[in-house]
């Protein structure tokens, strides 16, 4: 118990320090070693052992905080040396050359245009952008020469940009390459197994079967697996089964243990050590694989001691490890899913399976007891990062759960044979593919279903942090202690949801500028229409994700107010089951026709301009693309409005001319106005 105290203690003291005292981290180090000690040390009570107490596991909640906190802190920063110290202040972009080791393969860009690669340079990362794309691979060094600008911040917080991309690698520029010379091709043995291994399973599989399995044993993020694969295994909750992870490590160490269990301990500890080694090295130093193979080799070392483990502090030192290295990894999506998954594998899985296992048979009960744990625990992630739920990852793991293990085991001997023995690939092939055909079917059926996802929008932090107060007791284990703060915690609960809810369903107008492009969003009543000024397949990929965010299955109706056609007219179509584009014949709206569903409609004002009246609930704002819908809206009976949106930077005889408008109600897009929000 006084190693407890003096945990807690010093854990407090230090979360103080990180908010008062410039040097604060070597009392938030010494805070965060106490609190693995404290966990992994076996706690005394009264009446024996306190192997599954409360106070273990709050400490490790804590902890976990203070690590958060410590990430936020200690973000990664330009250096001295960075490329981006070259631009001139309130210049774009400057002409330079640059001189790099590839980090990886170049890989095509979101557009569909060109190409994309990290490059190393002398103390500082770049990203290099390719049109078109080179035969590069990683490990070459180059000489670049072109435009270097600093990237773009996301154009709104829902939406994600180049700038928050880079950052969480490191990059602070990108480079626009206008010419490049090869300096060095120096042997990347283990880039060229990747390669070799990927290209085997892609070859004897095609490009969804193939990928599938390539995924299994490299990862999602080192392998081109296609994205209608991806999305199909996001929506069905899946996508843990793709992404290189604690689980893979598992079955893979699972298997080594099993052939050397009767072995002499080097056997033991060389085969165990070489298959964390060759999992690391062949997935990459990715978050999630790192926090895995630091978990793993402490649970191995433990287990070869011949002592007891406790899970939680194995989890704890790992992240503390990880945070000493890379402070930034903490807060990378994918590390905060592992390790909220892994917390809730140890702490909730096994209470829930003994409550389940008395209604259920017991495999049932395991089955459901492990995916529902998993996403309880990273459900207020879920709110945060994405704003979507998927409502059938517990049905859709528990019947591919019996398709996963033999499928990553054969993909990890197919990958061994790609190298060793090329003609056993298409044997392992013969009884593998279908399994995995069945594996990418379910995936797909469940991702088909009604309501797959359910798109709630992204939650703000500080109605994710009431939720996960609320849903904390819920999820600990069942003991007095907690069970006296279930109530309050339902009632925090039903706060956040109903705050979250009331938001969504407001009358609400939203403005996304970004460049030539302006998105105009309208929501009523849960229910959204847009209005885009650019046709183009970018701004289609955004006003997706604007609606993900916002919590829109789809919207009620779009019009795009560009004179050129639609690049992706699918896109825009599979996003609203009403799209009015001009650009594409549509005939375009005549004065006093509207475009409208209840509670939100587009009116055109006249018939020589583009001239439009936008009513979202109690909301009217008039928007006016161009000169000649502004003159042609001065010429019109005047008109009550509440605000203006002008695609053009008027002119001083101009802005005489405008209303008298409060400037958060006068959006001027080529002003540099990077967006705007009204709720009434």
């Amino acid at each position: 118990m006084p190693a407890r105290v003096v945990s807690l203690a010093l854990a407090a003291l230090a979360a103080l320090a990180l908010g008062v005292l410039p040097l604060a981290w070597p009392l938030s180090l010494v805070g965060l070693l106490a609190l693995a000690v404290a966990v992994l040390l076996p706690g005394r009570r009264r009446d024996g052992p306190d192997r599954q107490g409360l106070r273990p596991r709050l400490a490790l909640l804590l902890a976990l905080v203070l690590l958060l906190l410590w990430g936020q802190l200690h973000r990664p920063q330009p250096g001295p040396r960075d490329p981006s110290r070259l631009i001139p202040p309130g210049q774009e972009a400057v002409a330079v050359r640059l001189r790099g080791r590839l980090l990886a393969d170049p890989q095509p860009t979101g557009s569909g245009e060109g190409c994309r690669a990290l490059v190393q340079l002398a103390g500082a990362r770049s990203e290099l952008q390719f049109d078109p794309c080179p035969r590069l691979q990683q490990g070459w060094s180059l000489e670049a020469e072109g435009q270097l600008r600093r990237p773009r911040p996301a154009p709104h917080p829902l939406l994600a940009g180049p700038a928050e991309r880079l950052a969480r690698q490191g990059a602070w520029s990108l480079l626009r390459v206008e010419r490049w010379r090869l300096l060095e091709r120096p042997a990347t043995p283990i880039a060229d197994l990747r390669r070799r291994m990927a290209a085997a399973l892609l070859a004897v599989g095609g490009p969804d079967a193939g990928g599938v399995l390539a995924a299994l044993v490299l990862g999602s993020a080192v392998v081109p697996v296609p994205l209608a694969v991806r999305e199909a295994f996001r929506v069905a909750g899946l996508s843990h089964a793709l992404a290189a992870s604690g689980f893979h490590l598992t079955v893979l160490l699972g298997a080594v243990m099993a052939v050397a269990r009767h072995g002499p301990r080097p056997l033991r500890w060389g085969l165990a050590l070489g298959a964390m080694l060759l999992f690391l090295l062949l997935a990459g130093p990715q978050p999630s694989v790192v926090r895995a193979v630091l978990m793993g080799a402490m649970a191995f070392l433990v287990q070869e001691s011949g002592r007891r483990s406790r899970p939680l502090g194995v989890l704890l030192l790992g992240c503390l490890a990880m945070v000493l290295v890379a402070p930034a990894w903490l807060l990378d999506v994918g590390f905060q899913l592992s390790v909220a998954a892994c917390a809730g594998l140890m702490l909730t899985a096994r209470p829930l399976e003994e409550r389940l296992g008395g209604r259920l048979p017991r495999w049932v009960a395991v089955g459901v007891a492990v995916p529902l744990a998993a996403s309880l625990w990273t459900l207020p992630l879920q709110l945060l990062h994405f704003g979507a739920l998927p409502l059938y990852a517990v049905p859709a793991n528990l019947l591919i759960e019996p398709l996963l293990t033999p499928l990553t085991l054969g993909a990890m001997a197919m990958a061994v044979a790609a190298v060793l023995a090329p003609p056993l690939v298409g044997l392992l092939a013969l009884p593998l593919l279908p399994l995995t055909r069945l594996f990418l079917w379910l995936a797909q059926r469940f991702a088909g279903l009604p309501l797959a996802q359910w798109q709630l929008g992204k939650m703000l932090p500080l109605l994710v942090l009431l939720f996960t107060l609320g849903l904390l007791p819920w999820l600990l284990p069942l003991q007095p202690g907690v069970q006296a703060w279930r109530r309050p915690g339902a009632l925090l609960l039903a706060l956040a949801l109903a705050l979250h809810l009331a938001l969504l369903g407001g009358d609400q107008l939203l403005l996304v500028h970004e460049g030539r492009r302006d998105l105009l969003v309208a929501r009523h009543g849960g229910r959204g229409a847009l209005v885009s000024r650019s046709a183009d397949g970018l701004s289609c990929g955004r006003a997706r994700q604007l609606a993900l965010g916002l919590g829109l299955q789809r919207f009620d109706w779009i019009l795009l107010l560009d004179g050129v056609g639609a690049e992706q007219p699918g896109c825009w179509r599979a996003i609203s089951p009403t799209v009015l584009a001009p650009g594409d014949g549509s005939p375009p709206l005549a004065p006093g026709q509207r475009l409208a569903s209840p509670g939100l409609a587009v009116t055109a004002l006249a018939a020589d301009s583009q001239a439009l009246l936008l009513r979202c609930g109690r909301l009217a704002w008039a928007l006016l693309p161009d000169r000649q819908a502004l003159w042609s809206w001065r010429r019109l009976p005047p008109q009550p409005v509440q605000g203006l949106w002008l695609g053009f930077h008027p002119r001083q005889v101009e802005r005489r001319a405008l209303p008298r408008l409060d400037p958060g109600r006068l959006w001027i897009s080529a002003a540099g106005a990077a967006g705007g929000w009204q709720q009434s």
